[in-house]
């Protein structure tokens, strides 16, 4: 894949079709990514305009660095395996969480959204 390499980049860039202006929206956001598939986590949860965006479009496009594709975003079901390894990867990714560890409650709180590469 070729967002593969750039997991250690520390940010990307997603952007969305504004849900009322129908304009793209882009904005900058931690990301993670694990086999195969690209995480997000809305820290303003339902309440983020992207996320919101997404709800009425899930069309989206990233771009880590110079990289950018044309990908489609999905919710995950809360309490899902994903669900979980998304938000520890995230968390491991930005603060340090560990194994054994309680997430930090920016995990814990945040909407976390995939997108399949």
């Amino acid at each position: 894949m070729m967002f593969e390499r750039l997991a250690d980049e520390n940010v990307g860039y997603l952007t969305t079709t504004g849900r009322k202006s129908r304009e793209p929206h882009e904005i900058e956001i931690w990301f993670g990514i694990r086999d195969g598939t690209l995480y997000l986590l809305s820290g303003g949860g339902e309440s983020a305009d992207w996320v919101k965006n997404v709800r009425k479009d899930p069309r989206v496009r990233m771009r880590i660095n110079s990289q950018g594709a044309a990908l489609k975003a999905r919710f995950l079901r809360a309490g899902s395996t994903e669900d979980t390894a998304a938000r520890e990867l995230l968390d491991e990714k930005y603060m340090g969480w560990r194994k054994g560890k309680k997430l930090s409650s920016w995990a814990r709180g945040a909407l976390p959204v995939a997108i399949d590469l």
